[in-house]
């Protein structure tokens, strides 16, 4: 079979054939300075190379070495989705490449390659859990098996090195893992899913790729099988695999949350490719009512441990939230999709929530260990956990080197390589920015525009963009003013206006140095909760721009159960240090934790304690934190 690939496709992560909007790519949007650059940096510095360093170190790489050499499945390590994790790194790899040509990176990529490739089977099998004597046959376990979930990170890594590299071996390898999924589950094939979503938005995206359509009919097929009771039953019930409801009719993200992401992701790509209307109103509403009532404010998902899942709606406590970072990364692919397809600044607002409060709160600072969760209420400061072995995944304290189970740190490294992509777009004949960071942005619109992004976002709401290059004939500029900035201030050369959420839209015939600046307010503010969010009656939580804050014991000398924050006054906030007055409450001992009146307890004196963004709370040892604050009578 002959695959053809789409150079207009360079780059780009996602690359639906419709929509409102065009992505850009990594070769057309370079971030060059800023709290993102920082990101990037660490991601290319330390985060690839830990999570390389462990996955040889635990034997997930050698796993592929133990099949060349037949020693599974006695030697075979880590869980059933093991393989998957490699794929991601791989991913992150051809993206970090492309944006960087690192040629070290290179051929650390293509030794991968080397030791991938002999483990695949003539028929385009590739897995080192199953069909080999000793262990379960193929396609034995498809709810907790993997195969196909292992399948969908491999072609994801494939598209990744085809859009930044070319066509080589390692896509070869993609391509033929995608073909072999079409024999064996195509229309006169097994009639299965898996119990992980993934395979549907990477057979969609190879589909883009290469032209070959029946990539995208087995995505097709999988999501409209899905919810017909087609995988077995378990603790948790069917829709803990989206199995309960068929996707279209479904009213809202339910079930394991970055299973349901990641579905939800296909689906769009699927509606995308098919002009399927109807399902992308059915996905369109089910995020809409899951971001209104099933949604953290760090844009954090997932509210039960058990099952990761989705609790019902205005269930969001904040001492038991899950919000596993690989659901964070789910999230902004769903709304990326969305923004794609219609063009709503909503979208781009919880893309934006999710990357500086989730994305960038798994990682230490030294890039070296992450959180798996994502609590907003550490309640036990917690112990260092151990540096040289894996840690248990699930509840949050300090962050671990490794886990069991680590798919977020891989997560994290693929998103923060592929981040440039999700900074702008294009329209028929204009040029929208979402995401704010230094950057020079280069885009086919009107015969060819370029523009440089200045600013210091979010430290500073200045964004400035200075036009580099230009047609003569007009085009349009939108900056995204975001959803939690009432009003922001648009200025044109002497012209200013005021603008509230949504797009500030600048059309007119430009000159080389034109400036546009934006001005969005960023001073430290006061979010209360919904009232029917139970857990969170009479708190308060502070967020400066789209930062989310927190107070965490090591600032306030005692255990944040003990504070009280006094909401009269705007929290204090000099452009650096975020502070907040707090009156500290006595300890009360008692035998029974029930009164019959309301507790009259002496407090002490109010004093002003400073807050911390949630994204850097635990890297100073173990501590409490909340980003919910009781609010003093």
């Amino acid at each position: 079979m002959s695959h053809r690939s789409s150079p207009q496709l360079r780059g780009r992560p996602v690359a639906p054939s419709t929509g409102a909007l065009t992505p850009l790519g990594l070769h057309d949007v370079t971030i060059t300075g800023g709290f993102w650059t920082r990101m990037q940096d660490l991601n290319a510095t330390a985060i690839i190379d830990h999570a390389e360093y462990w996955m040889e170190r635990v034997g997930w790489i050698g796993n592929f070495d133990a099949a060349v050499e037949g020693r599974l499945p006695a030697d075979r390590q880590g869980r059933e989705f093991s393989d998957s994790d490699v794929y991601k790194l791989m991913e992150a790899m051809a993206w970090e490449i492309g944006r960087t040509g690192d040629p070290g990176l290179e051929r650390r990529f293509t030794a991968l390659v080397d030791r991938i490739r002999p483990v695949q089977e003539p028929d385009g099998y590739l897995n080192t859990m199953f069909g080999r004597r000793g262990q379960q046959p193929r396609y034995s376990d498809f709810e907790w098996g993997h195969e196909l979930y292992c399948f969908g990170h491999l072609i994801q890594a494939g598209v990744a090195r085809a859009r930044t590299h070319g066509h080589d071996s390692f896509v070869d390898i993609a391509v033929r893992a995608a073909d072999h999924v079409c024999d064996v589950f195509g229309p006169d094939g097994l009639e299965k899913v898996g119990g992980h979503p993934e395979i549907e938005t990477a057979l969609v995206e190879l589909g883009r790729h290469t032209g070959e359509r029946r990539y995208l009919e087995q995505a097709r097929l999988f999501l409209e099988r899905r919810g017909h009771g087609l995988l077995g039953e378990i603790d948790f019930g069917p829709e803990y695999f989206q199995d309960d409801v068929p996707v279209r009719a479904a009213e809202v993200l339910r079930g394991h949350a970055v299973r349901a992401l990641y579905l939800a992701s296909g689906a769009l790509d699927v509606a995308a490719e098919t002009g399927d209307t109807d399902l992308l109103d059915a996905v369109t509403s089910q995020v809409a009512r899951t971001v209104a009532t099933r949604t953290y404010l760090t844009g954090g998902m997932g509210a039960h441990h058990e099952g990761e899942s989705f609790g019902q709606d205005y269930e969001l406590p904040p001492d038991r939230a899950y919000s596993e970072t690989c659901a964070g990364v789910g999230a902004i692919h769903t709304a990326h999709r969305l923004l794609l397809a219609d063009g709503g600044a909503e979208h781009a607002d919880l893309v934006e929530r999710v990357l500086y409060n989730v994305i960038s709160a798994s990682p230490a600072q030294d890039g070296r260990a992450f959180h798996y969760t994502n609590t907003l209420h550490q309640r036990e400061p917690g112990t260092e956990p151990a540096q040289d072995e894996p840690s248990p995944r699930a509840a949050s304290s300090l962050r671990a080197p490794w886990f069991a189970v680590s798919c977020c740190p891989t997560n994290v490294a693929r998103t923060l390589s592929s981040l440039g992509a999700y900074v702008a777009t294009t329209s028929a004949d204009g040029l929208q920015v979402h995401q704010y960071a230094s950057a020079h942005i280069r885009a086919d619109i009107a015969g060819g525009v370029e523009v440089d992004v200045e600013t210091r976002y979010p430290e500073d709401g200045l964004v400035r963009v200075r036009i580099a290059a230009t047609p003569p004939e007009p085009w349009t500029l939108s900056l995204r003013v975001p959803g939690w900035c009432p009003s922001a201030v648009l200025r044109v050369g002497e012209e200013e206006r005021e603008m509230g959420p949504g797009y500030a839209d600048v059309r007119r015939e430009w000159a080389v140095g034109d400036v546009v600046e934006l001005v969005i307010p960023l001073a430290a503010r006061w979010t209360w909760p919904h009232p029917q969010v139970d857990a969170l009656r009479g708190q308060v939580a502070v967020e400066r721009g789209p930062v989310v804050y927190c107070l965490e014991s090591v600032d306030l000398g005692v255990d944040v159960a003990l504070a009280e924050v006094v909401a009269s006054d705007a929290p204090a906030d000099d452009g650096t240090i975020v502070r907040v007055p707090v009156r500290l409450r006595e300890r009360i001992e008692a035998t029974w934790p029930y009164r019959p009146e309301p507790d009259a307890a002496a407090a002490g004196e109010v004093r002003d304690v400073t807050l911390v963004p949630y994204h850097a709370w635990a890297n100073r040892g173990p501590s409490t934190m909340r980003v919910w604050m009781p609010v003093a009578d």
